[in-house]
């Protein structure tokens, strides 16, 4: 009897182990579809929530309980961007995706599979960068997550309609879709190692107010972007071209002493992160081509820049 006891503590011990395995994986899914890593921890929570109030019969009679909980996870996002959509709406200036630190568990894809066309696929760096993550903003959340299930983490389409309710061809088309915006939006990414050499000379003529290497260093029809979310002072549009090295040695003009400028990798590519006295106070993210800054987001809001300031 003790043997059989301890045999289905094992079991048991084993099965939760797996379950919490997942949770990196479906935040790191969650946090693609939703663009903030706040809700996408709000996701994965109920999605658990929902696991744990079955009984352990419903539970033992899941085959798989990663796929069990990667569709309830996908359900509950979908339902989250709907109602985003709504609360966007209301927010105050331009509203950007939450900025992520340095690469950790969040960039992750499904255990056990490859690309079966690499060429077709996104890549994990690429699917949390700033630029691609903006991209998906613009797209319908069918869309979205038929990209993201597919490209990312590589699941079937007939997979991907199981979850959505969709057919194999209607979730085919929507990555397709999906696929197409993201090819003309933005040009192929560069080298990271080129776009942290333009982030430091960036950083350089930013420190010094130097106008004119700063409009060097920008593309022509460059933009800048800014999210405060009506909480702390920011642009609440976007600003281009020259104007924006003239907003930003304004900026530095103005600047109260203890202010640092310090590179750091945002969303997995060369960035730049503000500190006042210690605190983060803003996270740059920048989209390059030809050897010119094209897009620079500064995320200001204070409630984005949580995983930047914790501990």
């Amino acid at each position: 009897m003790t043997s059989q006891a301890e045999s289905e503590r094992d079991e048991s011990d084993a099965g939760l182990g797996a379950l919490i395995s997942e949770r990196r994986r479906l935040i790191g899914l969650a946090y693609r579809l939703l663009g903030s890593l706040a809700e996408a921890e709000d996701a994965v929570q109920e999605t658990y929530t929902r696991w744990y109030a079955m009984s352990r019969h419903e539970q033992d009679a899941i085959d798989s309980p990663g796929a069990w909980l990667t569709t309830v996870a996908t359900r509950v996002c979908l339902d989250l961007l709907g109602s985003a959509r709504v609360r966007r709406e209301r927010y105050v200036g331009e509203w950007i995706p939450e900025p992520l630190p340095e690469r950790t568990g969040w960039i992750s894809g499904r255990p056990g599979t490859a690309a079966a066309d690499p060429v077709d696929r996104i890549t994990l760096d690429e699917s949390v960068s700033m630029a691609f993550l903006v991209i998906l903003e613009s797209m319908s959340p069918a869309q979205r997550v038929a990209l993201i299930l597919h490209d990312v983490f590589a699941y079937s389409f007939a997979e991907i309609a199981e979850i959505t309710g969709r057919t194999p061809a209607a979730c085919r088309e929507l990555a397709s879709s999906a696929r197409r915006r993201v090819r003309t939006s933005r040009p192929p990414e560069v080298p990271a190692a080129h776009q942290a050499r333009l982030v430091r000379e960036f950083k350089k003529a930013w420190e010094a107010q130097n106008i004119d290497a700063l409009v060097g260093l920008l593309a022509p029809g460059a933009t800048f972007t800014a999210d405060g979310g009506g909480m702390v002072p920011a642009a609440l549009h976007p600003i281009e071209g020259e104007g924006i090295a003239r907003y930003l040695t304004d900026l530095a003009a103005r600047a109260s002493g203890g202010l640092m400028v310090l590179e750091r990798t945002v969303n997995g590519r060369p960035g730049l992160v503000i500190e006042h006295e210690g605190v983060t106070v803003a996270v740059y993210a920048f989209d390059v081509a030809d050897d010119r800054i094209t897009r620079i987001w500064a995320v200001r809001n204070p409630d984005k820049l949580r995983p930047w300031t914790a501990g």
